[in-house]
């Protein structure tokens, strides 16, 4: 990937900007920071849908569109594809799939067109890796295939897909794209681990990034609580980004119950959208629970401010879970200085992270128990030392410009 002469980039995704969360945040960042290097960038992609799973205004009922940016160096070509309300595991499925048929023939008009020395494949979902290589057998290119997210073996351990003989096709058919690539790369170090393993192949370590100019710490930070309608001594515990199967907010409901009336300053916040909101709306309304407050994701010119409010950041994974993903949210929490609480196990890359660098409090997870002490810790014990770790571990090693140039240019 490090070749200051390449200037024309192809990247295929299926999120990009301008969502404000996930895979697509990264990839949209990356490729205007890209355009803004002077690279030539052409984006294959959809219309921005995650995580409300709803397409987004003003891009609702649209077919192909193209859009141009950066001076012209960057030109986004969307897709039309299903997009389920409702995603389930077959949802899922047909919801790439459609994306996969319709980015194929957006593929096919760039064979006529200028030859792009880098083809970036951002997976999930896996089979784009495909059309990179179809790409690759008529035009030439190297391609990097990086993975955001193991999603087969997410979907196959988190039960997501539950016709267990898929699986074998499913990993059949990246074994194929994997071994075909020029180059892989992934986020974290445990992701890392597991795909070599797979794969016999070395991986370049590519992390997530954050903007440490535009996040940072403020100070008077129980002053922004009035902004959210909460009072200056409440201990905010900040949910924050997609809400899934994968996070178990079950739990936080549970413990928001048990500590009620012993710790009334508490307030649970969870901000963000996805398939399991309505869900768990309806079991506070139903337990009559007043210390849970539901919010929209915030635009991004208040989004410091936000996360500076919150008292306590949760990070929640369930085991199954372990290094097969890795919480994008983390950069931006570390950059404000944030104190999280992370579900982690030993061993793996998100408990190693925090561990090491002392920026954070680790407990077992889908333990509701350990949750439940630690947050009520937490909230009385501001934990200084550790927000200033993640000030310091985000500005040494998270930041946007050193991880790009280091993957993009050639020192």
């Amino acid at each position: 990937m490090k070749n200051a002469n390449t200037q024309r980039i192809l990247i295929l995704g299926i999120n990009f900007a301008p969502e404000l969360t996930g895979i697509g945040k990264y990839t949209g960042e990356m490729a205007a920071w890209l355009a803004r290097n002077g690279y030539q960038v052409t984006v294959i992609t959809t219309c921005p849908y995650y995580p409300n799973w709803k397409i987004q205004a003003p891009y609702k009922n649209i077919w192909y569109k193209k859009e141009i940016s950066e001076n012209g160096n960057l030109n986004v070509l969307r897709c039309p594809m299903y997009v389920p309300a409702k995603p389930s595991g077959a949802k899922r499925i047909i919801h790439e799939a459609t994306f996969f048929v319709s980015a194929s023939f957006m593929l096919l008009s760039q064979l006529f067109k200028k030859k792009n020395d880098q083809i970036i494949c951002i997976a999930p979902p896996f089979h784009l890796g495909f059309l990179a290589l179809f790409y690759r057998f008529f035009k030439g290119g190297k391609i990097n295939y990086h993975i955001q997210d193991m999603h087969i073996e997410a979907a196959r351990d988190l039960k997501v897909v539950k016709a267990d003989g898929i699986f074998k096709l499913l990993f059949g058919m990246e074994r194929f794209i994997l071994k075909r690539v020029d180059s892989i790369s992934s986020i974290s170090v445990g992701m890392n681990r597991k795909i070599e393993a797979k794969t016999g192949r070395s991986v370049i370590m590519f992390p997530n990034w954050v903007d440490t100019n535009k996040f940072h710490p403020l100070p008077n930070r129980n002053d922004f609580k009035s902004k959210w309608s909460f009072n200056p001594n409440d201990k905010i515990v900040l949910y924050s980004g997609s809400i899934g199967e994968k996070q178990g907010l079950d739990a936080l409901l549970d413990i928001a119950s048990n500590i009620k009336n012993d710790f009334a300053n508490i307030r649970f916040v969870i901000c963000g959208t996805g398939p399991y909101k309505v869900k768990l709306e309806e079991k506070v309304k139903a337990i009559n629970l007043n210390n849970v407050s539901f919010l929209p994701l915030q635009p991004m010119e208040t989004f410091n401010e936000f996360l500076n409010m919150a008292d306590v950041h949760l990070v929640l994974q369930k085991a199954e879970a372990a290094d097969l993903v890795m919480p994008s949210k983390l950069t931006t929490i570390l950059s404000a200085g944030g104190l999280s609480i992370a579900t982690a196990l030993p061993g793996t890359s998100l408990y190693d992270v925090i561990n090491d660098h002392d920026m954070g409090i680790l407990i077992e997870p889908e333990n509701i128990t350990s949750l439940q002490s630690a947050i009520v810790e937490a909230c009385q014990d501001g934990h200084d030392a550790k927000r200033i770790n993640a000030r310091k571990y985000a500005e040494r090693y998270l930041n946007q410009d050193t991880i790009l140039s280091s993957v993009f240019i050639k020192k």
